[in-house]
């Protein structure tokens, strides 16, 4: 099960679960990102009519398969630059999941949904300052990212 987010500073703007057997492969990154538009349309619709906003996702192969590029191209959806072997520029890697796994430690589901509802739940109830934080510590990162010459760090 792969829990796929988009938020800004205000919050999470859309979350999906990967349906079990499901292949996250271009065509369906492409479903995701079409209902992502049509969420930040109905949630941020200021945002969205000014343009003034990026995507940033990683380097996985469905997110830089022609047809996903020619989507957003054909969207005028701005991406930004992700080094390749950079997780220390992804929010969800060094932002949520780690909320995430300390909340949930410990606990055991019986089904999928038990696991996805708590999941949701958890990051629900992550606050607005939080999500503002995560998206400062962004641009931290990308700045000390490019301070030392592009070079993957840790911390």
């Amino acid at each position: 099960m792969l829990i796929v987010y988009f938020s800004d500073a205000k919050g999470v703007i859309h979350r999906e679960f990967v349906p079990q057997g499901q292949k996250v492969n271009a065509e369906f990154y492409v479903g995701v990102l079409d209902r992502l538009l049509k969420r930040i349309r109905q949630v941020r619709t200021a945002k969205f009519q000014s343009s003034e906003w990026f995507l940033l996702h990683d380097n996985a192969p469905s997110h830089n398969a022609a047809i996903v590029k020619k989507f957003l191209a054909n969207r005028n959806v701005a991406v930004l630059h992700h080094p390749p072997y950079s997780p220390d520029l992804a929010p969800i890697d060094y932002f949520l999941f780690p909320k995430l796994k300390f909340s949930l430690k410990g606990r055991h589901f019986q089904t999928v949904e038990e696991i996805q509802f708590a999941v949701t739940r958890e990051r629900n109830n992550t606050s607005k300052t939080a999500c503002l934080e995560g998206i400062k510590k962004l641009k931290e990162r990308a700045n000390k990212y490019i301070d030392q010459g592009e070079m993957y760090f840790e911390e």
